[in-house]
């Protein structure tokens, strides 16, 4: 019962979580890193207070009530707590009963069965019906979902109708995407595979707990948990994959233009580039932009269609060494942060393909002898227009990442040039101090989850 504390606080009664099967934890403390902890946190999280704190050394133990949650071990700041857990085999409901009297030998159950476990006999006893082989039965439920007659009863350990009962889901961010599930389920519908994540989910409505996908799972990524998280997690799940077709549905017809508007605009460019001579400049090509639109696919894409295309093409960059002024001193070679330039003495520096146009190179350099020039397209207040800039020193500003389109390929992480991006906890992250904000991971995301945005 809840109590009242005399500063009038009411103290609930905790919420105990146990699991649905034993488990043996095999916990060590290391206390001299615990020691220097002050406001354990793992005092707090234990769900069932199994963590205690003794009274005479202040020294942390774990007693018998833990039954392996590991929430103390991920709350410590220190990595003090190490634990591993053993679940007992998991819990199997008994092979369905079949009501001989209520079976219409159908056979709807044996169509059903992908284990090949039932099939229909017939002696001189009692009328056909169906047997159940306890051998090859993996208590799926599926065959009691289908027999017409309701003539298989299933579900007596853990029936599917308790209502607050509980249900099996995959933890996606454990998940390493074997498949291994979707392989062994017996239940057709219950596991399916996202089309934005590539990773499984389960469907509670089909799911007949029989706990398959549980024990064959090499990174324990399923589990239990409330029907209605399950269920609101499966929901989540599915809107997204409504939405992920319809934009498929817009991506087919934007990438077929895509490749229209890439032939425009590089004529565009070239007709503009060259009609310039400065330095720098910026041209409203809108009406030119859009005739060569109009001609080439009816006229029917409009400016924001146009703009998503542009926002997905890189700027175009050029690097030039002037042999004129560079004495060949090497101090770009020093700052290149991803070695590509080299002296060729008795000429000038050489840039190699490798460059990823950081404008380092031109920042250092004592006698301005490397321009880097960029072309891009812009669209800025329904205008389209085209610009050409100097850079003359790296870029500044912050890089996202949209984890919902990321799919933690791990691209951005191998081809950064200077190893500014990691893969942590399944999350890409970016060091900041160490980011040249160049636009590689831009360029090669196969889901455009990374955007820059610059400041300069």
């Amino acid at each position: 019962m809840p109590t009242t504390t005399e500063t009038g606080n009411s103290d609930k009664t905790k919420k105990i979580y146990k699991p649905l099967r034993d488990v043996e934890v095999d916990c060590d403390i290391d206390q001299t890193k615990c020691a220097n902890c002050t406001e354990r946190p793992c005092l707090k999280v234990c769900p069932v207070d199994a963590v205690k704190e003794s009274p005479t050394d202040k020294h942390i133990e774990i007693t018998d009530e833990c039954f392996g949650c590991v929430l103390c071990r991920k709350a410590c700041p220190y990595d003090a707590i190490q634990m591993e857990t053993t679940l007992s085999k998991p819990l199997r409901e008994n092979v369905p009963n079949i009501n001989t009297k209520l079976c219409r030998q159908c056979g709807a159950c044996v169509d059903a069965c992908r284990m090949g476990a039932i099939h229909l006999v017939s002696s001189g006893t009692e009328e056909a019906h169906s047997v159940i082989d306890e051998d090859k039965c993996v208590r799926c439920g599926y065959c009691s979902r289908v027999c017409p007659t309701e003539a298989i009863k299933y579900g007596e350990i853990l029936p599917r109708s308790v209502v607050g009962g509980k249900a099996i889901v995959v933890n996606q961010k454990k998940c390493i995407g074997c498949m291994t599930c979707t392989r062994v389920c017996p239940s057709k519908g219950a596991i399916n595979v996202g089309k934005m994540n590539k990773l499984p989910y389960i469907n509670p409505s089909y799911c007949a707990r029989c706990e398959e996908c549980m024990n064959v799972c090499p990174s324990t990524a399923i589990r239990y948990s409330s029907r209605k998280r399950a269920y609101e997690g499966y929901k989540k799940i599915k809107t997204m994959e409504i939405v992920s077709e319809l934009m498929e549905k817009e991506s087919e017809k934007l990438s077929r233009e895509t490749v229209k508007i890439n032939s425009i605009l590089n004529k565009v460019t070239r007709e503009v580039s060259y009609s310039h001579t400065e330095d720098e400049f910026t041209q409203d090509i809108t009406e030119l932009v859009t005739a060569e639109i109009k001609a080439m696919v009816g006229g029917e894409l409009e400016i924001e269609d146009l703009k998503e295309i542009i926002q997905a093409t890189q700027p175009h960059r050029e690097i030039t060494v002037m042999e004129d002024t560079c004495i060949g001193c090497g101090a770009c070679i020093k700052e290149c942060p991803v070695d590509c330039i080299e002296l060729e003495m008795p000429s000038p520096v050489h840039i190699g393909e490798d460059c990823v146009y950081c404008g380092k190179c031109v920042e250092t350099c004592p006698f301005q002898s490397i321009s880097l020039k960029e072309e891009s397209f812009q669209v800025e207040d329904g205008r389209v227009l085209f610009k050409r800039r100097n850079i003359t020193g790296p870029s500044s500003g912050e890089v996202f990442i949209d984890n919902d389109s990321c799919q933690r390929c791990g691209v951005c992480v191998n081809k950064c040039p200077v190893e500014a991006m990691t893969m942590d906890n399944d999350q890409v992250t970016v060091d900041k101090d160490k980011c040249i904000f160049c636009g590689e991971c831009q360029a090669l995301c196969p889901t455009r989850a990374i955007k820059l945005e610059h400041k300069d």
